[in-house]
């Protein structure tokens, strides 16, 4: 980074957003809340029966705001620094610098900690104080708390939710431990420096909180405890790397989207660690009437699953395993709508069943359970991981799946094939439609992969699945050359958001270059101008598919109105029909041009059976973009791009067991390239693949 040049990974500003909804967040895989708010919450604790489960709010003891009276004029400072996963507010006179820092610890996931730090700047010995502002009470609306003796110095609660999701089910139990917060701090006539560090350990039981809370008392001890936050953070930003020569706006948002995802994902080396899953906003959000009341749907395994896959495998796998854990939930919720197989819910909470406060969207927004498949597809293709579907029960849950689309759909004489009725398409102003164009594609695809696994396993393939993934609609319009959304759609209706764009991508359905333009072209003139950022991206993709490159910065830019000032969160416009208007800390919409519709370019993301295929398009104010850390069949891969020529470079080769060996292919010249570690191959810019080398064996 040049001199003077602002730091795209540093956010601040001399003062807070009006808005509570727009503050930072600081969270980790198991931890999460909004600076300055009241509550946090806990990574799979919910209260609440059926359609009133939501995340159990756990007051905070790290809500604490510094203050200094009497000091005159005060420079403050507010700042998200993503590189290190900190929020840090600063007051500053001539005399002294008063910093307050906050985070929630990225490799320890139980433990939260702020520090208080007085340092002089000036000659003066008079005493410094700043006093803390908290309205910490250890009491929740949602979790009935218990005070019991202190550990090591900290006061200690815990208790059990009130309700649980289930009739006769147990009720999540939490335990917390937290260093008293005094009213105000002091640095001495004497000293010219203290810190003071104040930690909390939520954990599932005594023994461990206890444990958790020691451990991080002994680095705090030691002086090593934000140290090993900040060299957690380095690891995790060493493995992925999304940069571009470019707008400062633009690096700073491709920044903050990546920022918010690798907050929410386990770290790596966490054996053990139960994950449950990805909500839209994250663990700082979620409580009743709020964020979807943190549930997991459709943005977890379509939206947030593919960019965590790029980077870190791992952490994509425990998506999948919160999916397969919540398997039997989805097994009784097909059996009481009357079908077969898994129906994953529309909303997710603990245990797999539906809990979507409404019923329409938990009936009939079926396309969910398709999506879910669709992401142990691409993991399935991106790592070859045969274990999880011989093994560890992902057979089961793709034959569950494929199984419900068969016992979902009904024969059409008239027509000669099959239908899918009485379902809500991903645009919901149509909430009862018949064979919407993206449910049915994305059942075909459903059925294709299971096929496919199925051979690969060995096993025999039902002649059921082939013959429905076959004859099944998805409608298209021979004349006008474009996919109806469903039946009796008519040209000009409003769309709330991306539908039938999907079926390029993320779907890959196969059409025509006139087709796909066709669909872009009506449906971006009729689609809900207020709805979420991720509808433009789709239409961003499209447009780079078809080398429209300014089209797609159109679209972008209007991915880039839900991006907010000063901390980077997406908020849906007031405006959107939704039942809330969040703040998306998870991060997923601006990352979605296959990887990233951000920075208007289209890089590495689509992966297939044949290999992971690149399509690089840069539009007029990005002159190059670099993408390090791809993970594909156990490699790592990095992409430099300029509009003349683009770098591969193999950086990283498992030996144990050896991974198959890869190559790029160009795909209109036909030219490959090996692919070695260390080494760096040049070719233009242009479509192509990597794929497993076709010199192998």
């Amino acid at each position: 980074m040049a001199d003077g040049e602002e730091d795209p990974a540093v956010f601040s500003s001399s003062s807070l957003p009006a808005d509570p909804r727009l503050l930072a967040t600081v969270t980790n895989a198991y931890l999460g809340t909004r600076v300055y708010r009241d509550i946090l919450h806990v990574n799979g604790v919910y209260n609440g029966a059926a359609g009133d489960t939501h995340r159990a709010d756990l007051p905070s003891p790290v809500n604490v705001r510094m203050v200094v009276p009497d000091a005159g004029s005060l420079a403050e400072t507010f700042t998200l620094n993503t590189r290190t996963g900190t929020f840090s507010h600063v007051l500053q006179s001539p005399e002294f610098t008063a910093t307050h820092q906050l985070y929630a610890h990225q490799s320890l996931v139980h433990l939260m900690a702020f520090s208080i730090t007085l340092q002089r700047s000036g000659r003066s010995t008079r005493p410094v104080t700043v006093q803390l502002q908290t309205p910490f009470v250890p009491q929740s609306q949602d979790l009935e708390l218990t005070r019991g003796p202190d550990f090591q110095g900290a006061h200690y609660v815990c208790g059990t939710t009130l309700v649980p999701e289930v009739e006769g089910a147990p009720r999540a139990t939490v335990h917390m431990l937290w260093t008293p917060v005094p009213p105000a701090l002091t640095l001495g006539e004497e000293e010219r420096e203290r810190c003071w560090q104040f930690l909390t350990a939520v954990a599932e039981s005594e023994e461990e909180v206890q444990s958790c809370y020691s451990q991080g008392m002994a680095l705090a001890a030691a002086a090593a405890l934000h140290s090993s936050h900040i060299h957690a953070w380095a690891t995790l930003w060493g493995g992925c790397c999304v940069d571009l020569d470019g707008p400062l706006r633009l690096r700073q948002a491709l920044r903050g989207c990546l920022y918010y995802l690798l907050s929410s994902i386990p770290p790596p080396a966490s054996p053990g660690f139960l994950f449950h899953g990805i909500s839209p906003g994250g663990l700082s959000n979620g409580t009743r009437g709020e964020d979807y009341w943190g549930h997991v749907f459709w943005d977890q395994d379509t939206w947030i699953f593919p960019n965590i896959l790029l980077f870190y495998p791992g952490a994509a796998r425990a998506i999948l395993d919160y999916r397969l854990r919540t398997l039997p939930g989805a097994l009784r919720n097909a059996r009481q709508q009357g079908y077969e197989g898994a129906k994953f819910p529309w909303e997710s909470a603990a245990t797999g069943l539906e809990v979507c406060p409404e019923e329409v969207y938990g009936a009939r927004e079926i396309h969910v359970t398709g999506d879910v498949l669709m992401a142990f597809e691409q993991y399935y293709h991106s790592t070859q991981d045969q274990k999880l579907f011989r093994e560890d029960g992902g057979w089961q849950l793709v034959a569950a799946v494929a199984q419900y689309w068969c016992s979902r759909m009904e024969w059409s004489e008239e027509e000669q094939c099959y239908h899918i009725t009485g379902v809500m398409p991903p645009d919901e102003y149509h909430q009862c439609v018949d064979n919407s164009a993206y449910t049915n594609a994305l059942a075909r695809r459903s059925l294709g992969f299971a096929a496919d696994v199925a051979r690969d396993l060995l096993i025999p393939v039902p002649e059921e699945w082939e013959d429905r993934a076959s004859r099944v609609k998805v409608p298209f319009d021979a004349e006008k050359r474009y996919h109806p959304e469903y039946d009796g759609y008519s040209p000009g209706e409003p769309v709330k958001q991306a539908d039938v764009v999907l079926l390029g991508y993320p779907l890959m359905h196969p059409m025509s270059p006139e087709v796909r333009r066709n669909d872009l072209e009506l449906y971006e003139s009729v689609t809900e101008p207020c709805g979420p950022a991720m509808t433009w991206s789709m239409f961003a993709v499209g447009w780079l598919e078809l080398r429209e490159v300014r089209r797609a910065q159109s679209q972008l830019n209007k991915c880039f109105g839900n991006i907010t000032e000063p901390f980077k969160a997406e908020l849906t416009p007031s405006g959107w029909a939704d039942p809330s208007g969040w703040a998306d800390p998870a991060g997923c919409s601006p990352l979605q041009a296959p990887l990233i519709p951000s920075a208007g370019c289209s890089c590495p993301s689509r992966v297939t059976r044949s290999g992971l295929r690149f399509g690089p398009a840069l539009p007029d104010d990005i002159s190059a973009l670099r993408v390090a850390g791809v993970s594909y069949l156990g490699h790592k891969l990095q992409f430099s791009i300029t509009r003349a020529a683009m770098g591969i470079e193999l950086t990283e080769s498992p030996r144990d067991p050896p991974a198959p060996p890869l190559e790029a292919l160009l795909e209109e010249s036909g030219q490959r390239f090996p692919l070695r570690e260390g080494q760096s191959v040049s070719c233009p810019t242009a479509v192509g693949w990597v794929r497993r080398s076709s010199a192998e064996g």
